[in-house]
């Protein structure tokens, strides 16, 4: 059966579920909409104009880590036999925290600090948003990990 990491995140499918990975990422904030999803908005294109090419950079670094944050909510909805996206939408709270601790964590360590600074400016709305791109992402993981 294998792990979600060892599902997504191993050699063979890496460079794939970065490249989709960042598809998906672009659609979530060019799906955002007010005057939170303008500086959503706003603050991604800052950093991909800052260093393009940084954002498959960035999620290669942290992908095992959003992997093992998610594997819990994944292995749970394997064992009960339920939809992946129906059981994270039902613990939506809990998974964007997991997801939010690796992300915390690695700007805790960052040491650049414009694109630290334009994560903690975010951080506040981070919860919200990250729990309405759940089911988006629940499809992403079911696409490689079935």
């Amino acid at each position: 059966m294998g792990t979600l990491r060892d599902k997504l995140g191993d050699s063979a499918n890496r460079e794939k579920v970065i490249e989709d990975g960042i598809k998906m990422i672009d659609a979530e904030v060019s799906d955002k909409g007010g005057l939170g999803g303008l500086a959503i908005k706003g603050a991604y294109a800052m950093v991909k104009g800052i260093a393009p090419g940084i954002m498959p950079k960035l999620l290669n670094g942290m992908l095992d880590d959003f992997l093992d944050a998610l594997s819990p909510y994944y292995d749970e909805a394997v064992q009960k036999g339920v939809d992946l996206k129906q059981h994270i939408s039902q613990q939506h709270s809990a998974v964007a925290n997991a997801l939010l601790a690796v992300t915390d964590q690695r700007a805790a360590k960052s040491g650049a600090g414009t694109l630290k600074k334009g994560y903690e400016k975010l951080r506040p709305s981070a919860q919200k948003h990250v729990e309405q791109a759940l089911p988006r992402l629940a499809d992403f993981v079911k696409t490689f990990a079935g």
